[in-house]
């Protein structure tokens, strides 16, 4: 068996640009290349990778190559229609900071849920409760439903859910672009504690020092395909080459 933590083979997704288009019975059985009506496009197309446990990768791209979409088909919150995802281990997926949380639900609860949900014990949820509610800094919104949470709030409620799970591997997506300096720098420090742990790190972010102080390895998307695979500081030389500016 491979010893790999993320295995990657010849993926493929695409979409709907117009969501009432539908399939005929015939398309079901057609080949690949037939099935893709006018209105459907590759989001991503013949990607294939390995990440190994300990590894902390950087996926680097423009808007709409594929990026937050490729942590989503790890996360098996979508499915591919071509090639294949195994992930070897449990993941800790940041990648939208509303999933998993019920509006009308209060702080207190949604901890209690979206913990559980995670495979949290009740035990371990109320082990752990008042440290989520200490990094989040939410002392007195504890009874607040969620729904009345400022986007920051949101922001350090699901970052500290998410950073007290105990699986080997982290999805982060973009989700520390929102939030006050302090804050993150808290959650910066929690990342480094988890990589110091040896956990492995898929992290998708526009911000250039970000990548670089976290990522060893780098992943460039570039229409929708990976273009390059290498040391972080090679693919982000290689993206800025490429557009004439250094991500923001």
């Amino acid at each position: 068996m491979s010893g790999a933590a993320i295995e990657v083979r010849d993926l493929g997704i695409r979409f709907r640009r117009n969501r009432r288009g539908r399939r005929s019975f015939k398309d079901l059985f057609a080949g690949a290349s037939r099935r893709v009506r006018p209105n459907e496009f590759w989001a991503l197309r013949t990607v294939s990778f390995d990440v190994q446990p300990g590894e902390s990768i950087g996926v680097v791209g423009r808007n709409g190559q594929g990026k937050s979409t490729l942590l989503k088909l790890v996360a098996k919150v979508l499915l591919a229609d071509e090639g294949t995802v195994q992930v070897n281990g449990g993941v800790a997926p940041l990648i939208e900071i509303t999933g998993g949380f019920v509006g009308d639900l209060t702080v207190r609860e949604n901890v209690r849920l979206t913990a559980g949900l995670h495979g949290m014990s009740r035990a371990e949820v109320a082990r752990r409760f008042d440290g989520i509610i200490d990094f989040a800094e939410l002392h007195d919104s504890v009874d607040t439903p969620y729904k009345h949470l400022s986007s920051g709030m949101k922001v350090r409620l699901a970052f500290a859910v998410v950073s007290q799970l105990e699986e080997p591997i982290l999805l982060v997506d973009e989700v520390l672009a929102v939030g006050d300096k302090a804050f993150k720098e808290k959650c910066y420090k929690r990342i480094d504690e988890l990589l110091a742990e040896g956990r492995t790190l898929f992290f998708v972010s526009h911000n250039e020092r970000d990548l670089r102080r976290f990522c060893t390895r780098g992943l460039y998307l570039d229409k929708h395909r990976l273009v390059l695979d290498g040391p972080i500081d090679e693919v982000l030389d290689q993206y800025n080459a490429d557009h004439n500016s250094p991500q923001a």
